[in-house]
């Protein structure tokens, strides 16, 4: 079965950009293509400094998204309505249109995802691997074609602060959830529960297969569902690994959500809008108490105002 492949192809700086503006099309998967730190990535990732040459070849100041489109999905009405909302931003860019079987785009990027181990006490390995951990937790996630096993920036930030935060006992909501690794990473480092929200049904069915393979699916609720409909109550720790200009939109509902100390932490953020999302907490009633950054890429970990 023949599927549609888009390549958009855009400077690295924009490439925030062009992924919000990708997903509104991505109903088949949507993978990211950026080799500008590919040295760092293989050595954090897989200790070695043997690189293929035609991985060193690939450039470093482009960014390519790669979307897929069902055989029963209208492609040429697709591709001008993907042309039209890239250049309705400003964006310059390629576009590339090319078949590919549906089996091929499903499992080739298996090949460039290992185990990773984040701070002392999390690792994330991949569901066929065999790892085990070292003495610590060990979250397998097979990630499908959402977003998230751990190696990007974004996600390890996130990570991150989720191993000093989570001491036991917490209730958890990840926006816009993915693979739902931030969710079930919570829930393997000690908290009680953790729900995943995300307007894809995809994402909801992997996350939840993903909580199942860790043992903690008694603990862990998916929703297909925005912020407005998806949370309710106070939780300890919110997290939102998204875009900017997504974070900006939800920080207003943040602070009736969370428990008194609870913290909120936002990722995904490039660097060159961080100034506009810190703007912009205060008057959602959100104060910034720590700020992380990793080649290009912020975190903030916000808690209510008083």
């Amino acid at each position: 079965m023949n599927w549609t492949e888009l390549i958009i192809t855009v400077p690295r700086g924009r490439a925030d950009a062009a992924e919000a503006a990708a997903l509104r099309f991505a109903d088949g998967g949507l993978y990211i293509e950026d080799y500008a730190d590919l040295e760092a990535q293989v050595m954090a990732i897989a200790h070695v400094d043997l690189i293929d040459e035609a991985l060193l070849a690939q450039p470093r100041d482009v960014v390519k998204l790669h979307l897929y489109l069902s055989p029963d999905e209208n492609a040429a009405a697709t591709t001008e309505a993907l042309r039209a909302q890239l250049e309705a931003i400003g964006l310059t860019y390629t576009l590339e249109v090319a078949n590919v079987r549906q089996e091929d785009w499903e499992n080739a990027w298996k090949q460039y995802y290992h185990p990773i181990e984040i701070g002392a006490r999390l690792a994330v390995a991949p569901s066929w691997e065999d790892y085990t951990g070292n003495g610590r937790a060990v979250l397998r996630l097979d990630p499908g074609m959402a977003f998230g096993t751990g190696t990007h920036e974004t996600t390890a930030l996130c990570l991150a602060v989720l191993e000093a935060q989570v001491k036991g006992g917490e209730r958890v909501l990840d926006v816009g959830a993915g693979s739902g690794i931030l969710a079930v990473a919570a829930l393997l480092l000690g908290a009680q529960t953790a729900e995943g929200i995300d307007i894809d049904p995809m994402a909801v069915r992997t996350a939840t297969e993903n909580a199942r393979r860790n043992g903690v699916q008694s603990r862990f609720t998916a929703r297909a569902a925005d912020l407005s409909t998806g949370a309710s109550g106070k939780y300890n720790i919110i997290t939102a690994n998204i875009i900017a200009d997504a974070i900006i939109r939800l920080a207003p509902d943040i602070p009736p959500l969370l428990a008194p100390g609870g913290s909120f932490i936002a990722s995904g953020i490039i660097d060159t809008r961080a100034g506009d999302v810190l703007d912009a907490l205060p008057a959602a009633g959100l104060a910034v108490a720590q700020t992380l950054t990793d080649n290009g890429w912020v975190a903030l970990v916000c808690t209510a105002q008083k």
